[in-house]
């Protein structure tokens, strides 16, 4: 039963993802909309490329190597090798955001983007999938340096 709530997890986060990015289309052709005076403004975008547009117009090599990708996330994490709630939580997370860019992608030629923080820096527009792909990435990062600082800490210790 407990391995039932990443799946749900992921199909709910991607439904999010979906229903966000259909309200963000009423932005289109509108003016950015001012959320956090000096930090956050909602702007339509439509990006035809990957993080930062890196491969811009490569639609179909983008669809193809993130289907890869989350397929072998998702066989990974479902197969029974994947035991650590906190490996299965960012697999969760960056398997959602990427599946859905994925169904822009597939569905539209182009991934939805409107969050803009260009009031305080120069940083390029993304969504809710992005950021589920990056607190997953970074949310593993920092677990697997954790980890390894625990045991290169035990193993000094056990000498």
């Amino acid at each position: 039963m407990q391995m039932l709530i990443y799946p749900l997890a992921i199909v709910l986060l991607t439904v999010a993802d979906q229903l966000i990015k259909s309200w963000a289309v009423t932005l289109k052709g509108q003016p950015s909309v001012m959320l956090i005076p000096g930090l956050l403004q909602l702007t339509y975008t439509q990006n035809y490329g990957a993080a930062f547009s890196l491969f811009w117009g490569k639609r179909w090599p983008l669809i193809a190597l993130a289907s890869l990708l989350l397929m072998g996330l998702l066989v990974y994490m479902m197969s029974g090798r994947c035991t650590d709630k906190i490996v299965r939580m960012g697999l969760t997370l960056i398997i959602a955001g990427g599946l859905g860019n994925l169904i822009d992608r597939i569905r539209l030629g182009y991934v939805v983007d409107y969050l803009d923080i260009s009031p305080l820096f120069v940083y390029p527009i993304f969504n809710f999938a992005d950021c589920l792909v990056v607190v997953g990435a970074l949310g593993l990062v920092a677990y697997l340096l954790l980890l390894e600082w625990r045991q290169k800490k035990e193993s000094r210790h056990g000498d």
